[in-house]
């Protein structure tokens, strides 16, 4: 396809809703991505350190019950 001008560029041929559009939502999950990725580790690492404070506290509570009264 050639264009004459950087209008008909942008025109697409009439079908510069459906061009421009594709690319600016392609170009807006490239962008979001990489946030959502590091908001999901974030919550994994959150839930690891609960889970080993849980696990920990546990392990606490369960040596002093196990213990038998001199």
């Amino acid at each position: 396809m050639q264009w004459n001008s950087i209008g008909e560029f942008f025109a697409m041929g009439g079908y510069a809703l459906y061009v421009w559009s594709s690319f600016g939502a392609c170009a807006w999950l490239m962008v979001a991505e990489p946030f959502l990725v590091r908001q999901r580790l974030n919550d994994v690492r959150r839930d690891l350190a609960r889970e080993r404070l849980a696990d920990k506290l546990d392990g606490n509570l369960d040596s002093t019950r196990n213990e038998t009264p001199s």
